[in-house]
């Protein structure tokens, strides 16, 4: 096990109706006057916005209201929140919605006190050591914004995705109501879970050594996500398997399974560019992108993928690792497939170019391709990268893309 140093100040209020206790949970982070930012409507129809606002006013705060924030987080629109945020002198920024309304919250947070453009945050231009204190109140399990100090930017056209990672965007408390889950389409709940387990998935393939604790964490928290996904769409108000997957989405994202690992990013960070690219969901992309990059290192990660399959999927070893393994990875693509998520570019609507593009765009294959310097992608060899490229690219049926 690598070093580490490792901190979640978040404060949680899970459970029924956890939403009527946002005015205290406000005022106990020194908050006086909040930015309410929103989705573009389902908070308000489902009654959520006006409970919040209720338990705001019962709290005698004043706050704010920026909505219309998209699935992919829109650069414009954080710059439209900082500016009102500072016009109102609010103190407080509050997010209720899923994963995107908690990063276009953050980022604006991040803005408020730095003079500069907060893009710079996203580029590596500064240090992001300041923001104002950010609450949540999620509505979908998929991205775990709500317990991580990472904040994803949709930027302008063509420009793809950025991301600014400090511990001052930790929230400081989240609300978890796993009842305000209930009326998401089966497809967009789908695509949480995907995300949840590629995520996991980007831990548990690292080379760190004597990581057992958390291989039993990662290993619990995929069990757990795949034994409550049927109950969750053969019956929608299953609220109890809706609050085993929520949680268990919260404790992916929080790095409480990363103390002393090394993530391998590679599929993710393929996905986010082609999600931006595409406009698709995240855990859509995902769906395509995981399975051939787990069969392109499935002789060097064999042993782990065997185990994972015994412990996660229940098999039985048949004394080979290398089909243990590549065992582990079938269970796998029959479950996105009973997840009803594309496995292949046509289902994605995409074709070998976007792909390629989103391959080369993450600047990580591109890196390696062009310097062999394997470590820009966690490990992966400059042939497994240019295999990598091929196979996602649809060139080439060995990577099982168009299965």
């Amino acid at each position: 096990m690598d070093r580490f140093s490792y901190c979640l100040p978040t404060h949680f209020e899970f459970g029924e109706d956890a939403e009527l206790e946002v005015g205290r949970l406000v005022s106990r982070f020194s908050g006086t006057k909040a930015l309410i930012v929103l989705g573009e409507g389902s908070a308000r129809r489902s009654g959520l916005f006006a409970r919040v606002r209720t338990s705001l006013d019962r709290a005698l705060l004043e706050y704010a209201v920026l909505s219309g924030v998209q699935p992919a987080s829109q650069l414009e629109l954080v710059r439209e929140g900082i500016d009102l945020a500072r016009d109102e002198r609010v103190d407080f920024i509050l997010a209720i919605g899923g994963g995107s309304v908690i990063d276009v919250a953050k980022a604006i947070a991040a803005g408020v006190r730095y003079r500069g453009d907060v893009l710079d945050f996203f580029c590596g231009e500064a240090v992001l050591d300041d923001a104002l204190p950010i609450g949540c109140v999620l509505t979908t399990a998929a991205s775990g914004s709500e317990a991580s100090a990472t904040a994803m930017l949709q930027l302008e056209e063509g420009r793809g995705v950025a991301e600014a990672t400090s511990n001052v965007l930790i929230p400081s408390f989240s609300v978890l109501n796993p009842a305000l889950t209930e009326t998401l389409p089966a497809y967009q709940v789908s695509c949480g879970i995907c995300e949840t387990l590629a995520y996991l998935f980007g831990l548990y393939l690292e080379d760190s050594q004597a990581t057992g604790v958390s291989d039993r964490l990662i290993e619990g928290l995929m069990g757990a996500i795949v034994e409550e996904t049927p109950l969750v769409l053969s019956d929608p108000a299953d609220v109890q398997a809706r609050a085993d997957l929520m949680w268990a989405s919260c404790m992916a994202h929080n790095n409480m399974c990363m103390p002393g690992r090394v993530p391998h990013p590679v599929s993710r960070e393929i996905a986010l560019v082609l999600s931006a690219r595409l406009k698709k969901p995240l855990g859509s992309c995902l769906s395509v992108v995981l399975p051939p990059v787990l069969n392109l290192v499935m002789e060097r990660d064999a042993a782990r993928l065997a185990r994972l399959g015994r412990r996660v999927w229940g098999l039985s070893s048949c004394g080979n690792e290398l089909e243990d393994a590549r065992a582990a990875i079938e269970c796998l693509g029959n479950y996105l497939g009973a997840l009803q998520l594309p496995r292949s570019l046509a289902e994605l609507g995409a074709t070998g170019k976007d792909l390629e593009d989103a391959v080369e765009g993450t600047g990580l294959v591109k890196e390696a391709l062009e310097t062999g310097n394997s470590q820009v992608i966690e490990h992966l060899t400059r042939g497994e990268a240019h295999s990598l490229l091929v196979a996602l690219a649809g060139r080439s049926r060995t990577a099982d893309v168009a299965a």
